[in-house]
């Protein structure tokens, strides 16, 4: 598994409608609504003092728009790359998570991963893609502070590979991946 050279910021996209909806959401091209614009704004106050230099996101609209309010916000370059695409569901796409959760027995995130679909991408597929990008636009810009404005499906892979876990992720709240030696820990971050 290719793992960053050095810490980088991650970020969920503000909410869509099947968001609260708690469906299976993927590669379903849905736009931010009012609640998920609100958090892409108030994502820029946490973010103001944290140095980003620069942007990269995911070409699903709701991850390019979350990413466009911010760099416009702070002043920062913004590039679009599909090794950051949310993880492709397949026939899950769509259909309420808990009702899926309900249905197989499982209560966690390793769970659900356990009970995917076979007609959707692979999980390790997804986060080896995953971390490839994250390094390469690291070591392509070793000088900038980089976010990458996501999915929580890409964020849960990576963490779960550098630090052994899954986490608690909500739309609109940055976190960091703070790589110490050869240790890794996810923190929010916070005003």
């Amino acid at each position: 598994m290719t793992a960053p050279a050095r810490s980088f910021y991650g970020l969920r996209h503000g909410a869509t409608d099947w968001n609260r909806e708690g469906r299976f959401q993927g590669r379903t091209d849905n736009p931010l609504n009012e609640d998920g614009l609100r958090q892409a704004h108030e994502a820029v106050d946490m973010l103001r003092g944290a140095g980003i230099s620069r942007i990269v996101a995911s070409p699903l609209v709701r991850a390019a728009r979350t990413a466009e309010i911010i760099a416009d916000a702070i002043s920062v370059p913004l590039a679009i790359d599909e090794g950051i695409v949310e993880f492709d569901f397949g026939s899950f796409e769509g259909l309420p998570v808990r009702d899926l959760m309900i249905k197989h027995g499982v209560k966690s995130a390793a769970g659900l991963v356990s009970i995917l679909p076979t007609d959707g991408e692979d999980w390790h597929a997804m986060t080896e893609r995953s971390l490839r990008c994250v390094s390469t636009w690291l070591a392509r810009h070793p000088d900038d502070n980089l976010l990458f404005v996501c999915h929580d499906a890409v964020m849960q892979g990576m963490a779960n590979v550098l630090c052994g876990s899954y986490f608690r992720n909500s739309h609109g709240t940055p976190f960091r991946y703070v790589r110490e030696s050869a240790r890794w820990r996810v923190e929010q971050v916070v005003i």
